[in-house]
């Protein structure tokens, strides 16, 4: 084969297995052989309709194997997907859609709303849509079977991109994130040496596929290695569960969300869940609580830390670092990671510093943004993460915050995490979420945003002298705000932005 990126992966996925399930999607089996051929009559079709190598082709829609095949097309004629949140509104996919210039479109009726306000003049004029025929898309299906089957074999290198993701957007516009077919095969090399994916498994796919984690974490590794993925068109926990126990799910990546919605289920007691022998989480730190509850059930995560430049595994906490609970483990086989001081000095254990990183997996900057590329590598290729984090004497990385979350207040610096951590142990809390605003005195001071249990509450004199317990005074927030939910991206990353700009809430007494 000439091509030996990502498009190549369908191919060599047959000839090892042709007949094996590989995707199950509402009830239908699609076995290795099967993506192969739809993946190839799809490249087949884009060409046709004026893909080339360095096209970028749209998606927007929930998990479906169109998405897959959208990939793994695109990788075959040297083009690059462009994933879209279905989330967004329509003027933040036209923001996306100008930056990003692709040069066809596929969509989901479900997903119109997200582009149909949009002009002519943005949206490409090759559009394919997951349903019947449109005034201005061709159906998907018909459109597969009409095309040729023939074999595409365009030269794809593995520094060619292969994909650009544009970031949630928690600050100002989203850039999007250039990672090449190389950084997503070393991302696979790294979870697949660290993580025991089996042959045998039965992945379930909450997470979207649009995201960085849905699709590098939860699909392509398990793929590789022959695994059968269950996708999940839209998240339920109740779902989710009943999947886990009659389809005998093995392999499951998600945020803390996801695994804290499927702990607080009415199903959670009484579902079998003894299929379960891996979950992986990231995105986000879990909370000691929700580890504690899992593992009653004989449950116990690998947690990862990454994030969308690097593809996006960095670190893992492997399943043997027993007592390390909390941590985001050491550095991917083929990553490495600095902890420095703002002055770029590598901190000494036990010292806060900001998490840099390096490695194949580490994207090679921002579309069409050099000034932001620039400012986001020091020391040549060394990646500012954005990311505090301690490392303890074994070398294990303790993810605290964000740079630019740290509350300084009177000159302390406090830790929202860490703050969030210690809220999550009240009874009363099922999610919350620490911010900095404004005071006359100290210049800044916390304010928790909680989200109490059903039939739950407390004062903010309780919650103040809980915390009392638990944490230095300084850093017990100011104020209290109840709200009835914190917003979240599609990957489930709280907004803290958003929640800076809002007055939304009850304050509590």
């Amino acid at each position: 084969m000439r091509n030996h990126g990502i498009g190549s992966w369908p191919a060599r996925r047959a000839r090892t297995g042709p007949d094996k399930a590989a995707i199950i999607h509402e009830g239908t089996t699609y076995t290795a052989a099967d993506v192969l051929a739809r993946s190839t009559r799809l490249a087949n079709a884009l060409r046709g309709l004026g893909v080339g190598r360095g096209d970028r082709v749209a998606y927007l829609g929930p998990n479906h194997p169109s998405c897959v095949e959208a990939l793994f097309a695109s990788g075959m004629l040297g083009a690059v997907l462009l994933p879209l949140n279905t989330r967004l509104a329509a003027p933040e996919h036209e923001y996306v859609l100008r930056d990003a210039e692709p040069v066809a479109l596929i969509w989901s009726p479900e997903c119109a709303r997200g582009i149909e306000p949009i002009g002519a003049e943005v949206l490409p004029e090759a559009q394919i849509v997951l349903g019947p025929a449109t005034a201005v898309a061709q159906a998907y299906e018909p459109l597969l079977t009409g095309a040729s089957a023939a074999p595409v074999d365009e030269p794809v290198e593995l520094d060619d991109l292969c994909m650009i993701q544009y970031t949630s957007g928690t600050s100002g516009h989203p850039k999007g994130v250039m990672l090449s077919h190389g950084n997503v095969a070393w991302n696979c090399i790294n979870l697949l040496i660290d993580v025991d994916v089996r042959t045998a498994e039965r992945n379930l796919v909450v997470a979207p596929l649009f995201h960085t984690a849905g699709m590098n974490n939860s699909f392509l590794p398990p793929f590789l290695k022959g695994a059968a993925a269950y996708l999940m068109q839209g998240w339920s926990p109740e779902k989710a569960l009943e999947l886990i126990e009659s389809k005998r799910i093995s392999f499951m990546v998600g945020v803390p969300t996801i695994f804290q919605a499927m702990a607080q289920s009415p199903r959670w007691k009484d579902t079998d869940l003894s299929s379960l022998r891996t979950l992986l989480c990231g995105s986000a730190p879990l909370p000691l609580s929700l580890i504690e509850t899992y593992a009653a059930r004989g449950l116990y995560f690998q947690q990862g830390y990454g994030l969308t430049e690097t593809s996006p595994n960095a670190t893992f906490l492997r399943a043997d670092a027993i007592g390390k609970e909390g941590s985001a483990g050491t550095p991917c086989f083929f990553t490495d990671l600095r902890v420095v001081s703002p002055d770029g000095v590598d901190t000494a254990a036990g010292e806060r510093g900001e998490v840099l990183a390096q490695g194949p997996n580490v994207t090679r900057g921002y579309w069409k943004r050099p000034e932001a590329t620039a400012a986001s590598f020091v020391d040549g290729d060394w990646l500012r993460t954005g990311d505090v984090a301690v490392r303890d004497a074994d070398g294990f990385v303790f993810i605290v915050d964000r740079v630019k979350d740290v509350i300084i207040s009177g000159g302390e610096n406090i830790y929202p995490a860490e703050v969030e951590n210690a809220l999550y142990g009240h009874p009363a809390i099922r999610e919350c979420a620490v911010i900095g605003v404004p005071d006359a005195r100290w210049g800044e001071v916390g304010r928790a945003m909680v989200v109490f249990k059903e039939g739950r509450e407390a004062s903010a004199a309780a919650l103040g002298d809980f915390l009392a317990e638990r944490i230095a005074r300084y850093k017990i927030p100011k104020s209290f705000v109840a709200v009835d939910a914190l917003p979240r991206t599609a990957s489930g990353k709280l907004l803290k932005r958003v929640l800076r700009e809002t007055s939304a809430g009850t304050l509590l007494e």
